[in-house]
């Protein structure tokens, strides 16, 4: 959401500093300066979005829920043997 955010926000200052320029009054020159405008303000969302993923606490946060993952897997190999085992000693009906 907040990557949006930021592109919405990219977005708007691009084209607000177009805006302020003269623009031409050919649409062809007007469509090629919005196609610009539009690359230009992707490239940034881009760059943005890749640092914030090899951000230090991105890392972090992907290496705990990998570690968690595993850690969960084993607690329920646990639970799966306790409840076999109590299935086993309960008499049949």
């Amino acid at each position: 959401m907040k990557a949006s955010l930021l592109l919405a926000l990219v977005c708007t200052a691009v084209l607000a500093a177009g805006a302020r320029a003269d623009t031409p009054r050919d649409p062809e020159t007007l469509v090629k300066k919005v196609q610009e405008y539009t690359q230009k303000a992707t490239a940034m969302a881009k760059s943005a979005l890749s640092m914030v993923q090899e951000s230090e606490a991105a890392q972090l946060a992907r290496r705990w829920l990998a570690e968690n993952a595993d850690l969960a897997k084993q607690r329920l190999v646990w639970l799966k043997e306790k409840v076999e085992e109590l299935w086993k000693q309960t008499p049949g009906m």
